[in-house]
């Protein structure tokens, strides 16, 4: 037994950020998930929910909890367990420290004190019976791979539509971006400095290349543009090449991010590599590249008139808030979610711009409120 009283979301925010659960695939030797989904799954049993515990990879599990009844409709709330890394905080990482309003911590605002607000929520409106079900899906890894919620989905976790409870200042948002990351490795030719007619500097080649891609940008992706999105981009991650200061780079490679709208492609974003590479070929008919895609993840996006947008719009007017309709700035599991036929857009407390930052808080009242309008919409999905 736990000691939470049943529907106390700021103590159960307190209660998960105290857990260190960073991330072992960015933060070497960290611990991942597993004790704050032991700590979870023991609340989430005390507050009457059917609660199983499935890994992504073993001793990082996720937990699924299921409120209701299981027959008529369905509705998943999706939050994950894992943080990034503590290096470079101003304040200790997992004392969840209050003070002004504020609760302190790695993870407070990305992404606990969403996953506090669903899970209370889900246990106050099931607390009053539900026609139906609320599956709560706490998982593992959005950070790195998102292994978590692909292994729910690829064990047939389904509902009929999703609230990730991403940090939105309270704000709806029905669509984020995707993006590819690309590799292109441009060859030179190795040669003294001095030998300016055997060398080929791989470096000035990948310059070139890069010239062509800001081209793209400026003339192509600024006139690709979504409603709450606003337009494509691209930008340089990294530049790796060359040896010494008197030898010409045999070898660049350059590595990119594109961030992709809703309706793009990964397979397209190769394709403008590609051509950049191809464009500086055509004035350089010895100039070699290959480009090849590393990873992707797929945009998400919404209809602002879908049932679940609009369900959540009477939910913040029944409880007094102001509705705003946002683009989501980073990308999440609501992707996954959507792929899958699973309408999912994000709502939560916090602000995603402290998510990962030196100094990461949450309002409590913003916890508070948030809690509310979930409770406030499972009512009313299930006809309450």
């Amino acid at each position: 037994m736990t000691d939470l009283a049943p529907g106390d979301a700021r103590a159960l925010t307190r209660t998960l950020v105290r857990i260190d659960s960073r991330n072992p695939s960015l933060a070497p030797g960290a611990p991942g998930e597993g004790a704050v989904a032991q700590a979870l799954a023991a609340v989430m049993r005390d507050w009457g929910a059917r609660v199983e515990l499935v890994e992504s990879s073993p001793g990082r599990p996720c937990v699924v909890a299921r409120f209701g009844t299981g027959g008529g409709r369905s509705l998943m709330f999706n939050g994950h367990l894992d943080t990034v890394g503590v290096d470079g905080m101003v304040h200790a990482p997992w004392d969840a420290a209050e003070r002004e309003g504020r609760l302190r911590g790695r993870g407070s605002c990305d992404m606990k004190a969403g996953v506090a607000a669903m899970c209370a929520a889900a246990a106050r409106a099931a607390a009053r019976g539900l026609a139906g079900e609320v599956v709560v899906a706490a998982v593992t890894d959005e950070e790195f791979e998102s292994a978590g919620t692909r292994t729910l989905l690829s064990r047939g976790v389904r509902a009929e539509a999703a609230i990730v409870t991403e940090p939105t200042r309270l704000a709806i948002c029905p669509a984020h971006r995707g993006f590819a990351w690309i590799e292109v490795t441009v060859h030179g030719r190795a040669a003294h400095g001095s030998r300016y007619d055997l060398g080929t500097d791989a470096i000035r080649g990948a310059a070139l290349v890069m010239a062509e891609l800001d081209a793209i940008e400026e003339r192509e992706l600024t006139e690709r543009r979504h409603p709450l999105l606003g337009h494509a981009s691209l930008h340089a991650a990294t530049v790796e090449g060359g040896i010494g200061w008197s030898t010409y780079p045999d070898r660049c490679v350059l590595r990119l991010e594109r961030r992709t709208l809703p309706g793009e492609t990964p397979a397209e974003a190769v394709r403008e590599a590609e051509d950049a590479c191809a464009r500086v070929r055509a004035r350089r008919p010895a100039f070699r590249t290959e480009a090849r895609l590393v990873f992707a993840q797929s945009p998400s996006d919404v209809a602002v008139d879908a049932p679940v947008v609009q369900a959540l719009r009477a939910s913040l007017v029944a409880r007094g808030e102001a509705v705003r309709l946002e683009g989501m700035s980073a990308w999440t599991d609501a992707a996954l979610l959507n792929d899958a036929g699973i309408p999912a857009i994000c709502f939560g407390p916090g602000d995603i711009a402290l998510a990962h930052a030196a100094e990461e808080y949450v309002p409590l009242a913003e916890v508070d409120r948030a809690t509310a309008v979930l409770e406030e919409l499972v009512g009313r999905w299930f006809g309450a």
